[in-house]
């Protein structure tokens, strides 16, 4: 056997070696897409998600991943460390308790309003049809907790009222109360307009006139240790800028004038 024959499977054996490394190196270097983690009220669970799937189409690669749960909760786990990169809240004291901790990248822009309304089970069985029937002995009534910016907005209205209520549980976010009342656990609950519109048939509105003296105004920011900030940066503005406000006004949220 001549040698250039012999040198062939050993030539051979390298080329496929050295593609084999070649091919594991471009492997390993290929960059993985960025994750941007969001935290966003619970009330804003919906229309987030809006956003977010618009967001990540105009960047490819990148995961909008959506935490929604009550405003306070959330705050308590930016201040206690927990990885995030926007936060929305669903009024300015709950923000206010982050950017106080010097936990928000500039300042906090609100994007968005809402106001408290009275749900009921459809066809408001219980003939609710005032605040003031809210007060009523053996009325089932849920809201949210004091700490919780729709419990706060709740207290607000109660105080302008004159009325006090005596509700049989305070949730945690007012997607539990609205779970509350669609599922027949309660004659009624104070929750947001915009989660009535959501719920649609499931429940009926009452009209809440002295909802306008709590109007509950919407936040978000860019979180100072936020992985990309140059990315949640940009995720604030998609939320405030021209698309943002067109998905939030058909949500049924107030939104500032450009």
């Amino acid at each position: 056997m001549s040698a250039a024959r012999r040198r062939a499977p050993v030539a051979a054996a390298l080329t496929a070696l050295l593609a084999g490394l070649i091919a594991g190196c471009g492997a390993a270097a290929a960059p993985d897409g960025d994750t941007l983690t969001v935290f966003a009220a619970a009330s804003l669970q919906e229309v987030f998600t809006e956003v977010a799937e618009d967001f990540e189409r105009d960047h490819p690669g990148v995961d909008v991943a959506l935490s929604s749960a009550g405003s306070a909760d959330l705050a308590t786990q930016v201040l206690e460390g927990a990885p995030a990169d926007v936060f929305a809240s669903a009024d300015e004291a709950t923000m206010a308790r982050v950017a106080g901790a010097g936990l928000v990248a500039g300042e906090p822009e609100v994007f968005a309003t809402n106001v408290l309304t009275v749900a009921t089970p459809a066809g408001n069985p219980a003939g609710v049809t005032s605040l003031a029937d809210l007060a009523r002995p053996g009325l089932a009534v849920v809201v949210c907790a004091p700490q919780v910016p729709c419990g706060a907005a709740a207290r607000r209205v109660q105080e302008a009222a004159g009325v006090a209520l005596t509700p049989v549980s305070e949730e945690s976010s007012v997607t539990d109360v609205l779970g509350k009342v669609t599922t027949g656990q309660a004659d009624a609950g104070l929750v947001y307009a915009t989660d009535v519109a959501r719920a649609g048939d499931a429940v009926t509105a009452v009209p809440l006139p002295e909802a306008a003296g709590a109007v509950n105004t919407c936040p978000v920011a860019a979180l100072r240790d936020a992985a990309d900030p140059a990315l949640a940066a940009e995720f604030v503005e998609a939320v405030t800028g021209e698309a943002g406000r067109a998905a939030l006004a058909a949500a049924g949220f107030g939104v500032p004038a450009a």
